[in-house]
């Protein structure tokens, strides 16, 4: 599986976005914090140890020469520091302390009084530095005599309190949680959107979105909700005529239907008698296309498999010759939310359609992945031209030439039924079996 490096929502990009920008800006205060708290160590421990070097040295060089060693050795210095008196400068194995740590202690040494006005600094030598752990400072007394004092320097730690780390990754994981809380907050009407567009597009009645939220958003809503009300409005100004021109048409038929009794010709009258048959059941088609278009009926809870099989056995009632090819596969009993009428209208076509065309019928219930099921309705008919699979779902197309009047309607049965699915949530679609005949397949979400 091929991972993606931009993901491909809205909500995710603004997300990964923000994400990825407090990391850095986290990174970037941690650094610069991790930086001052190194200065700051380094400053602190120049100042102590300055004291205390410049506080020795003052006790020595006001020391008379012979006393200093006693008095040295008496001098309460700690572990850290390991004063000696020498004739020379230290003699030690490590390079001169950097510039700028030495330029530290010498600037905290000079900030520290010597207590008399005729002390001055003579000659100071600092070797080691932080590397070394250690520092080195000579120091050269009045009379030419040096004290050399080795300090330990601790290693500079930047996290030097035990909770901050867990305080920072606290914090972190709070504004993340707090990021990813706000974008899918601001991202969840694109969601709702969306959804609703899609439910506009399966039923034009789908309820209306809510009108509320931030400003942009409730202006959005507007927008499509009067959209979708123009739609509604343009569909039902469309059925409502077709409706009506279909029953204007019915008390004309029925005039021509009394005059053709009149014809002599008995051939004649039969052949117009035919035709006006053939458009009264176009003008049936007609209305009850235009009922369903504006059908109100409720939602319930049915059994689909028990719905399927009470299908099957009226089509055995209606064609006993083809009893033993009307089959279902599936489980006993499944139930899903529909409108009973409208749905058992749309399997009694398909499967009408079946046993006209193809001389057989067998149904197959299947569970759908997301929460669904598919029927699927098969024959071992001619099949349909796979330039027509789509047209057949166009009012008024009735396939092949072969399906007449006497095999077929008028060629509304497969429109009304996708609508009446697409309503649903579901569709319809119809596809050719490599061994011959067609099969419908219907989907439903549960």
């Amino acid at each position: 599986m091929r991972i993606r490096p931009w993901p491909g929502s809205l909500a995710a990009r603004t997300a990964l976005v923000l994400l990825l920008g407090l990391i850095i800006v986290q990174i970037a205060g941690l650094t610069i914090h991790a930086l001052d708290r190194l200065d700051v160590q380094r400053l602190s421990q120049a100042r102590d140890i300055a004291v205390r070097v410049v506080s020795l040295y003052r006790t020595i060089a006001l020391t008379d020469p012979p006393s200093r060693a006693a008095v040295l050795a008496e001098l309460h210095r700690g572990n850290d520091l390991s004063p000696t008196l020498s004739a020379s400068p230290p003699e030690v194995d490590m390079p001169e302390m950097p510039i700028p740590e030495q330029r530290l202690i010498r600037v905290n040494m000079n900030l520290v009084p010597l207590g008399g006005p005729k002390l001055r600094w003579q000659q100071i030598a600092i070797y080691g530095g932080h590397s070394w752990h250690q520092a080195v400072i000579g120091m050269r007394l009045p009379d030419g005599e040096w004290l050399n004092v080795k300090a330990k320097l601790e290693p500079l730690r930047p996290w030097h309190s035990p909770t901050f780390l867990a305080a920072f990754v606290l914090m972190t994981v709070t504004a993340a949680a707090l990021t990813l809380w706000a974008v899918r907050r601001l991202t969840a009407p694109v969601r709702t959107l969306a959804e609703a567009a899609e439910a506009l597009g399966r039923d034009v009645n789908a309820s209306p979105l809510p009108e509320n939220g931030p400003t942009e958003v409730a202006i959005a809503a507007v927008a499509f909700n009067t959209m979708a009300a123009r739609i509604r409005r343009f569909v039902q100004d469309r059925t409502e005529l077709l409706t009506a021109i279909g029953h204007d048409l019915r008390t004309p038929i029925t005039r021509l239907k009394l005059r053709a009794e009149f014809v002599e010709d008995d051939e004649q009258r039969a052949k117009i008698l035919a035709d006006l048959e053939e458009l009264e059941a176009m003008v049936s088609a007609t209305l009850a296309f235009g009922r369903d278009a504006r059908t109100t009926e409720s939602v319930t809870q049915l059994d689909l498999a028990e719905l399927l099989r009470t299908i099957l056995d009226e089509a055995g009632d209606a064609h006993p010759d083809v009893l033993d090819k009307l089959n279902y596969e599936g489980p006993a009993h499944l139930t899903v939310q529909a409108r009973s009428l409208a749905l058992k209208r749309v399997f009694v076509n398909l499967v009408a359609n079946a046993v006209n065309y193809g001389g057989s019928a067998r149904v197959r219930l299947l569970q759908a992945e997301h929460r669904g099921v598919m029927v699927e309705v098969e024959d071992d008919g001619p099949g349909i031209p796979s330039g027509d699979l789509d047209r057949v779902f166009e009012p008024f197309h009735r396939g092949e030439p072969s399906r007449n009047r006497e095999t077929g309607g008028v060629g509304l049965g497969l429109p009304i039924a996708r609508n009446i699915m697409r309503a649903h949530g579901g569709d319809v679609t119809i596809t050719n079996r490599p061994s011959g005949g067609a099969k419908a397949i219907v989907t439903l979400p549960i």
